[in-house]
């Protein structure tokens, strides 16, 4: 056999030969090579000694996944990894027949062109860095991306277009999936118009058909992806959809030598395929690492907590000492510690404050950790947490396979079956959709429905403006942030998340719930969160309270330092904007405390929930074909 075609995985369990599980690895690729000498092979022998190697390499990949940590993802052994991979794709290139996945990615996007060109590029850097399925007439064969663009900025939608171009120049295949594209999905898909489909894919006029909301573009898009489904039938029946959100990166954040850093430490198709290939699964969903998840409406109690012990452990230090701030032991972020309301989902609750990691480079004292703190305190509102970020944890991949019941809309993964789960309730705009869809798909799914350990990196501001290009319920002026709207947004969100676990609970959808029973217990589920709600709103009242009295304190050193005023200027900025959004006439808790809006928003969620069975029938007909409207 040419040992080029296992030379990287052989330097690399050499170099490595003391880390025990590579050890056995090691002896069956020396046997495989010694059978290569003594043997004149035969075609068909050659064939089987191919096989075996692509064997091996299936069994390296965890092992050489396993010990990454080990060597803090050090560049050498990173490269390394990647390298055995790509050589591992190299054989299937060249002597065998590949019959793995093809995989469309589906990237959701609205007036973010600078987040999008970062995702698509770090999917094309993965592509070149792991080359899942090699290359076919100069692009990559087994991977294509749509870009579903919701964009309403002329300026964006060009930009879109022409990062799709780009990249379709370079090897990576990128349709873009825009306005007038969307439109005439519609119409193909649905002949007429219907009373019947506006809860799945809204009834925005076509003059104003943009910023319709993530759940209905992703919807819309099911209907392009059903349509490709058909297409790929000729070549294939081996197909994966993944949608993933356009602040991500096919990156994960880990714990290094020094800071932390972002790496290419998944391959993430390889996985992947052979999940899907080797279980019984329709449905996958992943997590993201770095930013959190969630809305900064969810997590202000706790980050509260962690400006103030800044501010206490700083006020102990003096100004010009070198900063304390930098530390080789990073928390461990887990299970939601950024959330104020962690014990809705089951986690423990922490009062623990977390402490901030400097970012400043080089030698520095603690004016300049002070002035980058507060420079960073204004992304907070965009839901970059600087005190509460996420890490790669690697494990055995198949041993973090289980049964899951949320799907995170920005990194799930569906076969061809799961096309008949859109996006439910989506003309509603409200947040906690991949929570309310994976409740529902728990329900009929069981077992077939996963979750895994292969995470994005997450990051929810753009470097260079501090803030995101557009977050869909933040509203900015020059010194304010409003978050009403994504706080409404949230509590009915939680209101319908909660409404639908209960009613999962009792069967629903299978079973046939009376009108009243769902409306009791959407105002049940109303109550409780909103005194939830209320009771966090007086936590976070006293914690600003409690942190104004430390910054204002005259005589704290951050108060006399002449080259500080841009910082004070950020923590007033900062004090205003929790203020303006969790103090007195907050626009936010007016909406959810107004008994008017609350019963409006009964009436909405009631509704969709009553529509939910007849809408899945004309989906399905829809996908299958059969619908004629």
């Amino acid at each position: 056999m040419e040992t080029n075609y296992c030379q990287h995985l052989d330097d690399f369990l050499r170099q490595y030969h003391n880390e025990p599980q590579l050890q056995p690895l090691q002896v069956t690729l020396n046997k495989l090579k010694s059978d290569d000498v003594i043997q004149n092979l035969n075609q068909h022998q050659r064939q089987s000694q191919y096989n075996k190697l692509i064997q091996l390499y299936q069994q390296a990949i965890p092992a050489i996944e396993a010990v990454l940590a080990t060597y803090k993802f050090n560049d050498s052994i990173v490269l390394a990894y990647q390298n055995i991979c790509m050589e591992m794709e190299c054989l299937y290139s060249d002597h065998i027949k590949d019959e793995r996945h093809h995989f469309i990615v589906v990237i959701p996007v609205a007036d973010r062109p600078q987040h999008l060109a970062a995702c698509i590029s770090s999917l094309f850097q993965l592509c070149v860095k792991f080359a899942y399925g090699g290359m076919r007439n100069s692009h990559y064969s087994k991977v294509m991306v749509i870009i579903a663009d919701d964009s309403c900025k002329q300026e964006s939608i060009n930009e879109n277009k022409r990062i799709a171009a780009s990249f379709s120049q370079q090897g990576l295949t990128v349709e873009y999936f825009g306005i007038n594209e969307q439109i005439n999905q519609l119409e193909n898909s649905f002949p007429g118009t219907s009373e019947s489909v506006i809860d799945i894919v809204g009834n925005n006029p076509l003059n104003q058909f943009c910023h319709k909301g993530a759940s209905i573009t992703r919807n819309i898009t099911y209907l392009r992806i059903n349509e490709q489904l058909n297409e790929f039938k000729q070549t294939t029946n081996k197909l994966l959809f993944y949608f993933i959100d356009s602040d991500q990166e096919f990156k994960v954040k880990v714990r290094s030598d020094g800071p932390p850093k972002d790496v290419f430490a998944i391959n993430y198709f390889y996985h992947l395929d052979n999940i899907f290939s080797e279980s019984d699964v329709d449905i996958l969903t992943g997590k993201v690492v770095g930013d959190p998840p969630v809305s900064p409406a969810v997590m202000t109690a706790n980050f509260l907590d962690d400006v103030t012990g800044f501010l206490s452990t700083i006020a102990e230090y003096s100004p010009v000492q070198a900063c304390q701030f930098h530390s080789d032991m990073v928390r461990d972020t887990s299970e939601a510690v950024y959330h104020d309301m962690a014990d809705l989902f089951g986690f423990k609750p922490t009062d623990e404050k977390f402490k901030y990691q400097c970012g400043v480079t080089g030698k520095h004292d603690h004016r300049q950790c002070f002035l980058q703190f507060a420079s960073n305190l204004s992304r907070f509102f965009d839901g970059e947490h600087p005190t509460r970020q996420t890490y790669y944890e690697p494990e055995e991949l198949k041993a973090t396979i289980k049964s899951a019941r949320t799907i995170y809309t920005g990194n799930y993964i569906f076969n061809p079956d799961g096309l008949k789960y859109f996006i439910p309730f989506a003309s509603l705009k409200l947040r906690m959709a991949g929570p309310v869809l994976g409740r529902l798909i728990k329900s009929e799914l069981g077992e077939r429905f996963v979750s895994a350990n292969l995470p994005m990196l997450h990051k929810r501001t753009v470097a260079e403006m501090g803030q995101s290009e557009f977050r869909s319920g933040v509203n900015r002026t020059q010194h304010q942030i409003d978050l009403s709207s994504e706080y409404e947004r949230q509590f009915f969100g939680d209101v319908m998340l909660f409404t639908i676990e209960k009613l999962t609970d009792a069967n629903f959808p299978k079973s046939v719930l009376s009108e009243e029973y769902i409306e009791s217990i959407i105002i049940e589920t109303e109550s409780s969160l909103l005194q939830k709600y209320r009771d966090k709103r007086h936590q976070i009242l006293n914690k600003i309270e409690l942190f104004k009295d430390i910054f204002y304190d005259e005589r704290q050193w951050w108060n006399t330092v002449d080259s500080l005023v841009q910082a004070r200027s950020d923590f007033d900025a900062f004090i205003t904007n929790i203020e303006l959004n969790f103090g007195e006439g907050s626009k936010g808790y007016s909406l959810i405390n107004s008994d008017a809006h609350r019963v409006k928003r009964r009436h909405e969620i009631l509704s969709a929930i009553l529509a939910y069975k007849q809408d899945r029938v004309v989906w399905e007909k829809v996908i299958s074909g059969q619908v004629s409207i």
